[in-house]
């Protein structure tokens, strides 16, 4: 069973720009917060990631265990989502020339 997916991002920001595409591309559900809109998402967000307003940031899972990753490539966006529980069919994975 894959762990749910929390992508926290702002407006404005490729790089929240290009996961969520690439999630999207993926077929990966998640549930997006805009810290922009949400103090309480932009705080947790700035805790997380040692005071720094670091867009995107993903949370996969919830409870107790957590898998959080800051500003990923898609293809360390990839390699978490395996570890997250989910599949990646070889034809939608990121390549690199």
């Amino acid at each position: 069973m894959s762990l749910p997916l929390t992508l926290y991002g702002a407006k404005d920001c490729d790089d929240t720009d290009r996961t969520r595409a690439h999630l999207l591309k993926l077929g990966i559900p998640f549930h997006e917060v805009n810290i922009d809109h949400n103090p309480e998402a932009e705080q947790f967000v700035i805790f997380i990631n040692r005071g720094y307003r670091s867009t995107p940031t993903l949370v996969f899972g919830e409870d107790k265990f957590k898998i959080i990753v800051t500003e990923p490539t898609d293809e360390q966006l990839e390699q978490v989502l395996a570890q997250a529980g989910y599949s990646i069919p070889e034809a939608f994975k990121n390549r690199n020339p």
